[in-house]
């Protein structure tokens, strides 16, 4: 038995566009034939090439979960299930062959008329910074396709059914024979009547108006992990537009954006800001209250800090997506505020701390002083 397409690239059923990517990359360059010489290195990257090409498409990697290799390999002919679901390529096997996979009319209304799943549905939610770190239940409101109730999606009005199509005869496909030199050809076309569903609604539903469907307003409540980012996706399952004939419905598909905040930014896991200190405080260390997404906390500015030194808060950061109980850290870079006045007084003190400390302030610096002292 041919193994598991997920199962090569190391991804769960559920795995999205980028994971998929990301093991491609990784198994791609360990089994090239240019860089892993051992045998069976090259086997292993056609097999690695095939899964991600199936499953990188939506539509094909849609089939395969459906009906596994059988729906999507090239041998996929006779006896497929839904061999139609593959469009133009199956109109073209026909056109050469004709009938010749065996398939018998009432076998083709029932693939044209089979169960489809519903489309996905995309939608973009704005959170606070705090609603990204912590995250919590946020309620939101999406349009989206189901199943008309006054019909049960059939199309047709209650008390009625659709018919078989009269001019496909349920098929969902029409043939034209053409004679040539070379033999008989026969091409195959969408039914124009039914449109390929190899049905026909008489008596259309007043509420649906045949469609099967109508257009919802909705409220849902969904949980934001802790912990999400600028483009982090949340899956919805079964929130996107409805399935066609009894198929399943789509998903829903969340993106997030996060706002950004006036005091604090965010590196990965890591929070960043500021804090603004005096020069005496800078000098003879103190202990300060600043603020957290936690709230308040108290830190101690060692004596002697400098400008630009960072004091770091220990799991005051951003929990970790996936394992909340991790979080990184808080980094506050500390600016020092230089005044551009001082008074008679601070000027005094200043003055005898430079003698104490015999530190040498020439003629610039007594200037200094004495524009920082008129200033005042």
């Amino acid at each position: 038995m041919a193994r598991d397409y997920y199962d090569i690239l190391g991804v769960s059923r559920d795995a999205d566009k980028e994971e998929l990517k990301q093991a491609y990359r990784r198994l791609a360059r360990k089994y090239h034939p240019d860089v892993n010489k051992e045998e069976g290195a090259e086997e292993r990257f056609k097999e690695i090439n095939r899964a991600y090409e199936v499953l990188s498409e939506p539509e094909t990697r849609a089939r395969y979960d459906r009906f596994g290799e059988a729906g999507v390999g090239s041998a996929a002919g006779a006896g497929y299930q839904d061999f139609t679901d593959l469009g133009g390529f199956a109109d073209l096997f026909e056109s050469f062959f004709g009938n010749f996979a065996g398939a018998a009319p009432g076998q083709q209304a029932r693939r044209r008329s089979g169960p489809t799943r519903g489309e996905d549905l995309r939608l973009d939610l704005k959170l606070d910074f705090r609603e990204a770190i912590f995250g919590g239940e946020k309620e939101i409101r999406i349009s989206h396709l189901e199943t008309c109730t006054n019909c049960s999606g059939s199309g047709a009005k209650p008390g009625t059914r659709p018919k078989t199509c009269t001019t496909c005869g349920g098929a969902g496909q029409v043939r034209r024979a053409t004679r040539t030199p070379f033999g008989s050809f026969t091409q195959v076309s969408t039914c124009p009547t039914c449109n390929g569903s190899g049905q026909m609604i008489e008596e259309k539903c007043d509420v649906c108006g045949g469609s099967g469907q109508k257009q919802e307003a909705k409220k849902l409540k969904i949980t934001i992990p802790a912990g999400v980012d600028n483009g982090t996706r949340l899956r919805i399952s079964s929130e996107g537009d409805a399935g066609m004939r009894g198929g399943p419905p789509g998903d829903l598909y969340v993106f997030l954006f996060v706002n950004d905040d006036a005091e604090f930014q965010r590196d990965g896991i890591n929070i960043l800001s500021n804090l603004k200190i005096s020069y005496l405080q800078a000098i003879l260390g103190s202990k300060l209250e600043v603020n957290t997404v936690d709230g308040p906390v108290e830190t101690i500015v060692p004596p002697g800090t400098q400008p630009g030194t960072v004091i770091t808060l220990e799991n005051r950061g951003v929990p970790r997506l996936g394992n909340p109980t991790s979080r990184g850290d808080h980094l506050i870079t500390v600016q020092v505020d230089i005044p551009t006045r001082v008074s008679a007084e601070e000027r005094k003190l200043l003055e005898e701390l430079a003698k104490l400390r015999g530190d040498r302030i020439g003629k610039g610096g007594m200037g200094f002083l004495d524009n920082l002292f008129h200033k005042s």
